[in-house]
């Protein structure tokens, strides 16, 4: 059975809210944080949980307000397999909601991931055949099935939204 469901029109307010939690509870140290994954392209399959990135001064500063979030029920993973990230799960109900990376601002992932995402928004039919693949694939081995699609069109994303950022 494939983890994937319809889009949800739902989930933009759904990171909003989840957003505004974060930041007041971070609060006073500046975040930004962004809607991403495919919860974030309208039309598009995805599984239900929102991804969020956000980017701070000072990641040293993150870990020492970490336990503001905790004290929200967000359960705090570290970097988990990522170097330079600090990743955080949030339930609802008990069921997992939300998945929180955040990095230090400048980092490499962050650029990625907006590409990817904003080149999909821009380009339906990319987006489409995203969308199909992964309706078609199971739970088991999602994610690395998933991931030769991301692989081939990254660059492709990076390239536009670099191009994006030379026309603005």
């Amino acid at each position: 059975m494939s983890p994937v469901v319809p889009h949800d029109p739902r989930w933009p307010a759904r990171h909003a809210e989840a957003a505004a939690r974060v930041v007041a509870a971070l609060a006073p140290m500046p975040i930004t944080l962004h809607h991403i994954g495919s919860t974030a392209v309208p039309g598009i399959m995805a599984k239900p949980i929102i991804d969020m990135l956000g980017d701070v001064a000072s990641l040293a500063a993150l870990d020492a307000a970490g336990p503001k979030l905790v004290a929200l029920g967000i359960e705090a993973m570290g970097e988990y397999g990522i170097p330079g990230r600090r990743y955080f799960r949030m339930n609802e109900g008990g069921v997992r909601s939300h998945h929180l990376h955040i990095f230090a601002a400048g980092a490499p992932p962050i650029a990625r991931h907006l590409a990817f995402r904003d080149y999909l928004i821009a380009h339906p039919a990319v987006a489409a055949a995203y969308s199909a693949l992964k309706a078609g694939l199971p739970e088991t081995g999602y994610q690395d099935a998933k991931d030769p699609f991301i692989a081939a069109t990254l660059p492709d994303a990076l390239a536009w939204a670099q191009a994006q950022r030379l026309t603005q």
